[in-house]
């Protein structure tokens, strides 16, 4: 076999064929890890709705999304309405999403039917492990933070800023970003349409 001649043209063409075979490639390993993804993802607000709603059966209406203006921009929250296994109302899980120290801190909020938390879980962040990470326990019941049974009406701010909430140590921005998330989420709670 003769060896290409080192010109301009096979160079391009060499990489052109590369580029076009691992973008294929790519697409491919994609579509097939796309279902086993977006399955682990379902299973895991499905688990979240049923830790921040302290309920193992539960039934969940289909989300409503619920538009709302936050510093100039604006933002959809997903708002799962849910009911015990006799149909009584607990109240709502809240999809919030807000810029945390390292990048998005997705958070799952539940709240009673008066607007109380129940619980809370991270969906998702980018915080600092070890520092901003600490955010998954921080605020639960009995921790520092404990923001459960807390009624977000009067807005959950740290204690540095004059508030009632303690901030995660050497954290500050995130322990922001997470109440800003959870009172964000409250304000969609309450703009919910009835129904």
């Amino acid at each position: 076999m003769k060896k290409l001649e080192s010109s301009l043209l096979n160079m391009v063409l060499v990489l052109t064929l590369v580029a076009v075979i691992m973008g294929g490639l790519l697409a491919l390993v994609n579509h097939v890890t796309e279902g086993p993804i977006a399955e682990v993802n379902k299973q895991k607000l499905d688990n979240g709705i049923k830790s921040v709603m302290c309920a193992d059966e539960l039934s969940v209406a289909d989300p409503v999304e619920v538009k709302q203006m936050v510093d100039g921009k604006e933002l959809t929250y997903l708002v799962y309405e849910a009911k015990d296994k006799d149909g009584n109302a607990l109240g709502a899980a809240v999809e919030s999403t807000t810029m945390g120290f390292g990048g998005d801190l997705k958070v799952l909020v539940g709240f009673d039917p008066d607007g109380k938390v129940l619980g809370y879980t991270l969906l998702a962040h980018t915080e600092t492990p070890g520092l901003g990470a600490k955010a998954d326990q921080w605020f639960q019941k009995g921790q520092k933070g404990d923001i459960i049974g807390k009624d977000p009406q009067e807005p959950l701010t740290v204690s540095k800023d004059g508030g009632q909430v303690d901030a995660i140590t050497a954290s500050t921005i995130t322990s922001r970003a997470f109440l800003k998330a959870v009172n964000n989420a409250y304000k969609a709670y309450k703009a919910t349409p009835a129904e």
